[in-house]
This record gives C-alpha cells, sequence and structure tokens, in this order.
C-alpha cells in the first residue's frame, strides 16, 4: 500500500509514536484518522488488532509514524499472551506514546494494568480520550481521565471516529518529536504488505459477518495473488486473489461457511467490495475454509 509522492519533503522531524490501550477503545480508528488511510482493519469486537501496524505521515514538519497495537490485557490463553508481548515490544524505543482511552468505561483494574506499564516509559505522554461524539449520559467516566492528566504531556479529547480534534493532536506529536530523517521512503504508508493486507480486511469481514466466539477461532491467509493485464484501455485489469480461513474446530467451519454457503459467501462478497474499491480494480477472490487446531502458533 503506497500513496505516490513526487515531492519528497525537507524532513525536519521524525520519529514512532505508538498508541496504547485496552480492547475497543478506538485505536485503529485513530491510527487511520490521524494518517488519512485504512491501514488497520476496524470493528466493534475487542481484541480485532493482532499484529503491529505502523501508519506513516508525511507532512511539511516531518514524519510521524504510528503504530497501532493489540489491546493490552491480562494474559488468559496463548494468543493472549503472545499479543500481549507485542505490545510490550512495541513500547520500547519509542519517541511518543498516546495512550486512547474510552470515557464509556470506568477506571478499573484492566485500565490500572495499562497505566503502570505507561508511567515506567520515561518518553512523552499523550492522553487521547477518544468518543467524544458519544452523549454525555455515555461518557460517565470522562472526569476520572481528565483527572489523570497531570500524568500526561498533554490530553486530548476527540473522536476518530468523525475526524473531531485530532488535528491538534498531529500537531502536539510533532511539537514533541525530535529531529531526524524519515524512517520510511515518502511513498510508503504502512510496514504491512500486500497479503498480509489482503487477508486483515477477509478477517475483518468475518468479524463483522459473524457473531460471538467465532471470529477469534479464525486466522486468514493469502495463499496466492494473480494480476489479469487489462484488455481494454477503460478496463482496470482482474486481480485473482486466493486464500485459506483457519479454525480450530469443525463446528466453527461449518458456521464460517453457513447454511448453504451463504456466510462465506457474504463475507467474500464484502471483501471484495472493499478491495476493489482500494485497488481501483477488478477482484475475483476465492475462499476456503479448513480446519487447524494448532493456528495460533503461525501467528
Amino acid at each position: 500500500m503506497t500513496t505516490k509522492n513526487n515531492n519528497q519533503p525537507d524532513y525536519q522531524k521524525s520519529g514512532i509514536i505508538t498508541l496504547v490501550g485496552r480492547s475497543n477503545v478506538g485505536k485503529s480508528t485513530l491510527l487511520n484518522t490521524l494518517i488519512g488511510t485504512k491501514v488497520a482493519i476496524v470493528t466493534d469486537k475487542p481484541q480485532t488488532t493482532r499484529n503491529i501496524i505502523h501508519g506513516v505521515l508525511n507532512t511539511p514538519q516531518g514524519q510521524a509514524v504510528f503504530v497501532d497495537t493489540p489491546g493490552i490485557f491480562k494474559q488468559s490463553n496463548l494468543l493472549a499472551g503472545r499479543l500481549t508481548k507485542r505490545v510490550q515490544e512495541a513500547i520500547k524505543d519509542i519517541d511518543v506514546i498516546i495512550y486512547v482511552v474510552d470515557p464509556s468505561k470506568s477506571i478499573g483494574a484492566e485500565e490500572r494494568y495499562n497505566l503502570s506499564l505507561i508511567r515506567q516509559l520515561t518518553v512523552p505522554k499523550i492522553m487521547a480520550i477518544n468518543k467524544s461524539d458519544l452523549p454525555m449520559n455515555e461518557k460517565l467516566y470522562v472526569q476520572d481521565y481528565r483527572e489523570l492528566g497531570d500524568n500526561f504531556s498533554a490530553v486530548f479529547e476527540l473522536s476518530a471516529l468523525n475526524n473531531s480534534h485530532v488535528q491538534p493532536l498531529r500537531d502536539k506529536v510533532f511539537e514533541l518529536l525530535p529531529e531526524g530523517p524519515a524512517l520510511y521512503p515518502p511513498e510508503q504508508m504502512t510496514n504491512i504488505d500486500p497479503k498480509f493486507w489482503i487477508a486483515e480486511i477477509i478477517r475483518e469481514k468475518i468479524f463483522l459477518a459473524l457473531r460471538k466466539e467465532v471470529p477469534y477461532t479464525t486466522h486468514v491467509v493469502v495463499t496466492g495473488i494473480e494480476e489479469k493485464d487489462a484488455k481494454t484501455k477503460n478496463d482496470s485489469g482482474l486481480l485473482i486473489i486466493k486464500a485459506t480461513i483457519y479454525t480450530n474446530e469443525p463446528r466453527y467451519k461449518k458456521m464460517i461457511i453457513g447454511a448453504n454457503g451463504r456466510a462465506i459467501k457474504e463475507i467474500g462478497i464484502a471483501a471484495r467490495k472493499e478491495l476493489e474499491t482500494a485497488l481501483n480494480k477488478k477482484v475475483f477472490l476465492e475462499l476456503e475454509v479448513e480446519t487447524d487446531k494448532h493456528w495460533e502458533n503461525k501467528i
């Protein structure tokens, strides 16, 4: 995923800014909004993010590399333990940390655990109180978070979903970043490769199409990408994508496929439409579902 930029700016500042917080507070949405492009998938389910994803923002001020992380939570299984370790690695050797919180959720044991990790860091810290667009009767704990402000260089109340009051956060980030050369070429917007990005889009549609625990039992691998040239001037070409959805039990495989294949068809159509819009070409998407009890060892 790249964007064209023929005029490489003279970078004055650069650095890594990691977004942390508990699950489902809007970190991925904020990452996408900060850089102006969707590089991280977004659902309303906790623990959607599994990998460390970089989103690169180039401005006349410099280059900011925002890092999305899985929600911080205490280890409860193999996957949770691995995700927590990824977060701990992601907060090493960074320049700024943005702590994202949801004012509709109380400061409980999980939040205190998160705060204990953040307080150990010596880098500048920003708190982003997200979801400012919620009705006042839902933002029950906003004052509790405001009272934590003394622990941070700055506190911003914003809506990542509506791109409201996000620019002041960007400005503060560049104010805090050190001087230095760009970390990524100006045309590169993320650290993820095309196969991983396509797999993530498919996984997002699984989360949106299926309820309860089923999405958490899945892992997507893109097994092939073939590009066919355009046949006419008005033809943008065709991308043939093959992907496998892995799940750990036969009963989940049946649910992913659905009665008469309805569920897998819905997932495929939704993924194909987004891929065609993003890639500006026709996509043929072939999905299959396999059972693998050890898929967690692959991520």
